[in-house]
């Protein structure tokens, strides 16, 4: 029976039969087994497959497909993509059963035991289990609960990955602010925890495909050029390999050479940050050498195919990478150099083995596979994971917080300084003296006084460098202050000092209690937990610790205590004269306002001046335009914020408050000036600032805000900040002032404020 629906998806029940069946053969095909396990684990995932299969039944994806199509995608990730085994695919089979369906982890558990059941639990999804309780995040509580699963068990997150991927490869049919909401999440945690963990292709891959959502025709821009070129880059590289490949076959090594195209995302941010057109990213593709010898021969042979490389091609000495001798903290291994081809160009050229290769490719699955066989390997994942645990031991900090410290503490660069006797110390790049100190023991740092850089005196909030040797000075008693907090980078010293600070707090209890019956006597205030409840609401003071603290440090006085009960020092006229207060209607709240104007026009909230009741800003960091793709970000308390799609703000806000996006969209009957700015690299020459006003002033009629321009050794640079109605006017502008001659490119610039 055949049927469509609203994606155009046909429903064909006997083609999805057998789509079903080619799915499950071809997972059973690419499962690799233990010999001696094989045909109990065989069975184990037939039965898995049957349940899905089963609980999912009349279910579809948005798509139209049968939504047992997904979890049989994920399980081949699992395995052709990580390289994962039997459990895994078990696990990826059922990890949405429990979520989606009548399933629970007990019925999973008597099915297929407590580690599958572990697995499944870790990646379910918090539902409603908070009651009535207010969430400032689901996305940041769901996260963290991810997260405390990978003290027991990685795979939790390596499912979740190819989960994502696989999420990630059907986004289409979600409608356009669950778009952006996933995709943002991808670029905020997902493809730096893939990255993490050493997964290259699937870290490559999520960030291409939410760039194709956040920002769709930077995407299309950078693929469309990539294609155009591909078969002259082939040509080239042919050129290129032709005498390696000849000495490399005289000398008899096994080898693969193959080429690695830069990743869409990463070529666009590379072209973002430096300001560079397409044709200046040098490095758009790179040459891959994979050889094959035995583990105990495996840098020898990389260093021959180095000096092999560099006989035909001179090296750039400030591009050589030796990533076998000192991994990357993701267990990376690899020779890198940059070499100059005899047509003028940089090529950067990687060296590794088959095992390294793999390694790079599926990472912490790969790197658990040889760790018996090379325990070198063992350094820099298995470091990041203790402090994975490390960071999750504190797992009592609010969700929101967890996750900030999560994406500074685990995702940044690390430096390595040294202790007074010579110990290396990993700290995240930008940790202080304090966070050193802590790093020593808890005790360490609230005794802290002040700290010894190479032999110098420093202050607590001195960021530490590479290669730092650093000595804490201490004294008997605890110095700590609330202030401390902005010194810190690190998860584990915050949460040190927070405990501290909180345990001090606690001996000042009784001493506020005591304060705070005196006064209240005093003012003839009866001392109930009603009343000492509307004294804390008032001072906005959510913690009962704080509350008695302030109290206990007299930060809390008489004359707060009177207005809050509205006690005056003299006639108390209040008593005897009604005071009036405006009745408000709490029916008309933002929320419903704005559910009003989406009432009205469904598509999107309408952005123009007419909008009543409803507050918005124009965000400053990346300054939106009539003709940007944009999206409204509703915080709590604050006026909507309106940012355009692919503003790295608005992605990390909406990784964490996904629920607060609003649909947006242009006015585009409004005619208002929105400031936008353009840079401008050129060549330096007469008359050339006279020809770019000419051009802005009188072909398009645009008032011109600022105009700075530099210039130095023939060239000049240069920003000019201006009054456009809309998007189209701004590309067509920038088109044409590239166009003058000697003008080497003109950008669109997204922060402007400091231009102003």
């Amino acid at each position: 029976m055949l049927e469509s629906n609203k994606f155009n998806y046909i429903i064909d029940l006997d083609a999805e039969k057998k789509q079903i069946k080619n799915k499950y053969r071809a997972l059973l095909n690419a499962w690799h087994p233990k010999e001696a396990t094989k045909e109990r684990d065989r069975k184990l995932i037939v039965k898995a497959f049957k349940v899905s299969l089963e609980a999912h039944s009349g279910m579809r994806r948005r798509s139209g497909e049968p939504y047992i199509f997904h979890p049989l995608e994920v399980a081949l990730i699992c395995v052709n993509e990580i390289g994962l085994g039997t459990k895994s695919i078990i696990s990826a089979l059922l990890h949405d059963v429990v979520e989606d369906t009548d399933f629970t982890i007990e019925d999973i558990r008597s099915l297929f035991g407590d580690k599958i059941a572990q697995i499944i639990d870790g990646l379910t999804k918090i539902k409603e289990i908070f009651g009535n309780q207010p969430v400032e995040s689901m996305q940041a509580e769901n996260f963290k609960r991810l997260l405390l699963t990978l003290s027991d068990d990685v795979r939790v997150i390596l499912i979740k990955l190819a989960d994502r991927l696989h999420n990630m490869r059907t986004l289409d049919s979600m409608p356009k602010e669950k778009q952006l909401k996933i995709a943002s999440e991808t670029t905020f945690l997902y493809a730096p925890l893939a990255h993490r963990l050493g997964l290259h292709a699937i870290k490559s891959e999520l960030e291409d495909l939410a760039l194709r959502y956040t920002d769709p025709n930077a995407f299309q821009s950078v693929m469309t050029n990539l294609l155009d070129t591909k078969d002259e880059r082939a040509k080239f590289i042919r050129s290129f390999v032709r005498p390696i490949k000849a000495e490399l076959d005289r000398q008899g090594i096994i080898y693969q050479i193959t080429e690695r195209e830069k990743s869409i995302a990463s070529i666009w941010n590379k072209m973002k940050n430096k300001g560079i057109p397409f044709q200046e990213v040098f490095d758009i593709f790179a040459v891959r050498i994979i050889v094959e010898t035995p583990i105990e021969t495996e840098k020898s042979v990389c260093l021959n195919v180095y000096s092999i490389v560099t006989d035909f091609y001179l090296p750039n000495r400030q591009r050589f990478r030796d990533w076998i001798s000192t991994p990357k903290a993701n267990g990376y291994e690899s020779l890198h150099t940059t070499v100059m081809s005899k047509s003028g160009k940089w090529v950067e050229v990687q060296i590794r083995t088959k095992r390294m290769n793999e390694i790079a490719e599926k990472g912490y699955a790969a790197h658990w596979k040889y760790k018996a066989d090379v325990k070198r390997v063992e350094s820099g994942l298995d470091v990041w994971l203790e402090k994975v645990r490390e960071l999750l031991q504190g797992s009592e900090i609010d969700a929101l917080d967890f996750m900030s410290e999560f994406k500074l503490n685990l995702f940044s660069k690390e430096i390595m300084v040294f202790t007074p006797k010579g110990d290396v110390k990993t700290l995240p790049l930008g940790a202080t003296a304090l966070d050193f100190a802590y790093n020593i023991h808890s005790e360490v740092g609230n005794k802290c006084i002040a700290a010894k850089v190479n032999h110098k005196v420093v202050p607590l909030d001195y960021v530490l460098k590479q290669g730092d040797q650093v000595e804490i000075l201490t004294s008997g008693n605890s110095h700590l202050n609330e202030e401390w907090f902005a010194y810190l980078k690190t998860a584990r010293a915050k949460s040190s000092l927070k405990t501290a600070l909180k345990e001090m707090k606690k001996k000042e209890i009784d001493k506020g209690r005591l304060q705070l019956s005196l006064i209240f006597a005093k003012l003839k205030i009866e001392n109930t937990k009603e009343n000492r409840l509307k004294l804390s609401t008032y001072l906005n003071c959510n913690s009962k610790v704080n509350f008695y603290y302030m109290l206990a440090k007299g930060e809390i006085e008489e004359r707060i205590i009177r207005d809050c009960f509205e006690i005056s020092e003299g006639f108390n006229w209040k008593k005897y004269v009604p005071f009036w207060r405006p009745k408000t209607d709490t029916s008309k709240n933002l929320k419903n306002i704005i559910q009003a104007e989406l009432k009205k026009n469904p598509d999107n909230l309408l952005l123009d001046k007419n909008i009543k009741n409803i507050k918005f800003n124009v965000a400053q960091c990346c300054n939106p335009i009539p003709g940007d793709d944009v999206i409204g970000i509703n915080l709590p308390g604050k006026p909507i914020q309106i940012h355009r799609t692919n503003c790295e703000t608005a992605i990390s806000l909406m990784s964490t408050f996904g629920n607060q996006i609003i649909k947006a969209k242009w006015n585009e009957g409004e005619k208002v000036g929105f400031l936008a700015g353009i840079k401008i690299s050129a060549n330096d020459s007469f008359g050339l600032i006279s020809t770019i006003v000419a051009v802005i002033t009188k072909e398009y009629n645009i008032n011109i805000r600022t105009f700075h321009l530099r210039s130095s050794g023939g060239t000049a640079e240069g920003t000019v900040t201006l009054y456009v109605s809309d998007n189209n006017t701004l590309k067509k502008l920038i088109k044409n002032i590239s166009a003058i001659v000697g003008v080497n490119s003109a950008i669109r610039i997204d922060e402007i404020k400091e231009y102003h």
